[in-house]
């Protein structure tokens, strides 16, 4: 499962609003505010849902790092 600080970072590192990645994944801009903000828990479900749709624009998440995309992977 990923954080809401790597939700933050993801979005960041592809120049996403909210809004941008509430189009992108389906879901509604402000349970991506909730959960970011921590106001709100989300499912396994929703953030599987955030993960596949960041990761199909590119973005990886490993362990130990928040988000760096895929094409900065090191030779």
């Amino acid at each position: 499962m990923i954080t809401r600080e790597q939700i933050k970072a993801a979005r960041k590192l592809l120049g996403w609003s909210q809004m941008t990645l509430a189009l992108e994944s389906g879901l509604a801009t402000t349970t991506i505010g909730s959960i970011e903000t921590g106001r709100k828990s989300a499912s396994e479900t929703t953030f599987s849902i955030i993960r596949d749709t960041f990761e199909k624009a590119g973005v990886e998440f490993l362990e130990g790092e928040l988000a760096r995309l895929k094409s900065a992977r090191p030779p």
